[in-house]
């Protein structure tokens, strides 16, 4: 048995690092959106993107070999996912996550044995009260943030379109709906709803923004507010999607029942998360990304479909269940 084993999962976890690494930076120097335009041979693609000569072709072939980019005849060119998910120029760019992971969750990530021992957060706000406060004061780290859980959420926004029953319901409100990507992809799918996002005020010119660019201004409304001050606006279906993982859990039970209380008999309420599973032994990235609240949040942590179904018991929803979205996340629906 001993004879049989190697360290190859060892080492490839490990040194996962590397990989994660040349898939950031070439996110960061813009390779997919330029392959986008069109396919391309070394010199001219290294002279396009600003590659060192020494660079150049490790760089490229590795990407290669990580199965990003495709090379023919000694040209590249992005393969389908790549050229869909990383072009900066389609509406389907998830980049943006990867461009934030790349700016400030790589570093911080560099202190995980400190936070292990701590218990406390790791990022740019490790001495102040609140990492959003810290976002949302500067405009262009609060756009990148946006962008960035536009990334994070446009699969489960076209898994959660498709597969709710949208046609029992009239309206919908997307609480910290930050750039707009569920609530747009919502409305753009059923055009009976009428829908309105609601975060804090810095929010507004940059979720404006984005439904004007996709024709939804008139159907989709912002909703200037603090859900810890103010109440939750009301609407036939609440929708809160990577927010409950932010909070503690005094935190977490609060919101709950701001959402039971806002809804109509018969109303609905979805949270969605990369849902760890009930067994806790399945879905790793959602355990990686509790242990990346642990980095990014005072109080944070995720959390399974099972605990997340018992919460809303107790805040008195009658009905709940779980289904599965897309990759590693899921919704928790519940019924008042």
């Amino acid at each position: 048995m001993t004879e049989a084993l190697t360290p190859a999962h060892i080492f490839r976890t490990g040194f996962g690092f590397w990989e994660a690494k040349t898939l950031l930076s070439a996110v960061e120097l813009g390779l997919f959106t330029e392959l986008a335009k069109g396919d391309a041979d070394l010199p001219a693609l290294s002279r396009k993107i600003g590659l060192h000569d020494r660079a150049a072709r490790d760089f490229l072939d590795a990407l290669v070999a990580l199965k990003l980019l495709e090379r023919e005849d000694g040209r590249y060119r992005n393969t389908a996912e790549t050229n869909l998910f990383l072009d900066k120029a389609k509406p389907s760019y998830v980049g943006g996550l990867l461009e934030m992971a790349n700016a400030r969750l790589y570093g911080s990530w560099g202190l995980l044995t400190e936070a292990l021992k701590t218990g406390q957060n790791q990022n740019e706000a490790k001495d102040k009260d609140d990492l959003f406060a810290a976002l949302y004061a500067d405009p262009e780290r609060l756009r990148g943030f946006l962008a960035a859980m536009s990334g994070v959420s446009f699969a489960a926004a076209n898994a959660i379109a498709k597969k709710f029953p949208w046609a029992n319901y009239k309206s919908f409100a997307d609480i910290g709906c930050a750039q707009g990507m569920l609530p747009i992809t919502i409305a753009r799918a059923h055009p009976h709803l009428s829908g309105a996002g609601f975060d804090l005020p810095e929010v507004k010119p940059i979720f404006e923004e984005f439904a004007a660019r996709h024709g939804l201004s008139g159907r989709v409304k912002f909703l200037p507010g603090n859900f810890f001050a103010d109440p939750l606006p009301q609407a036939d279906v609440i929708i809160m999607g990577h927010i409950l993982h932010d909070w503690d859990f005094s935190q977490k039970r609060m919101l709950l029942q701001k959402a039971y209380d806002a809804l109509p008999k018969g109303g609905a309420l979805i949270v969605y998360e990369a849902l760890i599973d009930d067994e806790r032994r399945e879905n790793a990235f959602g355990l990686l990304m509790s242990l990346n609240m642990l980095i990014e949040t005072k109080g944070g942590f995720d959390f399974t479909g099972a605990d997340c179904q018992g919460w809303m018991r107790e805040a008195d929803f009658s009905e709940t269940r779980v289904e599965p979205l897309a990759g590693p996340d899921s919704m928790v629906i519940a019924i008042k």
